[in-house]
């Protein structure tokens, strides 16, 4: 394993989500009292029941979910902590365009637009080159197996392992400070999720700091510096400021 650094990136404290049915009044709560660290050069894994929120809760890292309750403090580059449960949308846009990276279960992108492209935007959006950018898109496309012939071709015609490993380029072509990965090797065969070990090791080498959820526990084993296991959400027996902000 990794050395521990001394310095988390991310502490998440007392974090919850719950969605309103208005129709039917009903609470339903996802997560709750949720409490992690991550580090450097590590990996955090988050098990527990299926319905314990395992991907609210990156959901709500990413801001995809506003949380509920909690807070989730983040060290950017320059040595400023932020609560990314509660600062602006247009600062959450620039973290996630220069510092946090999310490998969700499905690929979503712009129809019609070749693979190797797709890959490649978030290094677009950082300023670097098409050119430069498509060509270590595909570099990575061809560690990951997917083959030659796909790379000029939409995704939207690939299986869903050759969806997932675009999917999977995409996410880590950036080399985030902090990357979130929700079930990425779901879909893949034994020999790419080789490649996605091997990868992932070399991210952590590098210090990229990830909080991941695997469906095989031999994942958690070969991977994780530490194992966060959630239990079934309860539902938030007062309102909360965070709450109060997103029924508003």
């Amino acid at each position: 394993m990794t050395a521990i650094s001394d310095t988390p990136i991310l502490e998440v404290q007392g974090l919850a989500k719950q969605f309103s049915l208005h129709a039917q009044n009903e609470i339903v709560p996802s997560c709750s009292d949720v409490n992690m660290l991550a580090f450097p050069g590590q990996l955090a894994a988050l098990t527990g029941p299926t319905g314990a929120g395992k991907s609210s809760v990156l959901k709500c890292i990413y801001r995809t979910y506003l949380p509920s309750q909690g807070s989730i403090h983040f060290r950017q580059a320059d040595g400023e902590v932020v609560d990314l449960a509660r600062i602006s949308e247009q600062d959450m846009l620039q973290l996630r365009r220069s510092e946090l990276g999310f490998v969700t279960q499905f690929l979503h992108c712009v129809p019609r637009r070749p693979a190797d492209e797709v890959v490649a935007e978030p290094l677009i959006l950082r300023g670097i080159a098409l050119a430069d950018a498509v060509a270590q898109a595909r570099e990575l496309l061809r560690r990951l197996n997917v083959p030659e012939r796909l790379w000029r071709l939409p995704p939207a015609t690939f299986s869903g392992g050759e969806k997932q490993r675009v999917n999977l380029a995409r996410g880590l072509i950036a080399r985030p400070r902090l990357l979130l990965l929700d079930e990425p090797t779901a879909s893949l065969d034994k020999a790419t999720t080789g490649q996605v070990i091997d990868l992932l090791r070399e991210f952590k080498q590098a210090g990229v700091a990830m909080v991941a959820i695997f469906h095989d526990p031999e994942l958690v084993t070969a991977l994780a510096d530490a194992e966060y296991r959630l239990a079934p959400p309860r539902s938030l027996t007062q309102s909360t400021p965070a709450l109060e902000a997103m029924q508003s």
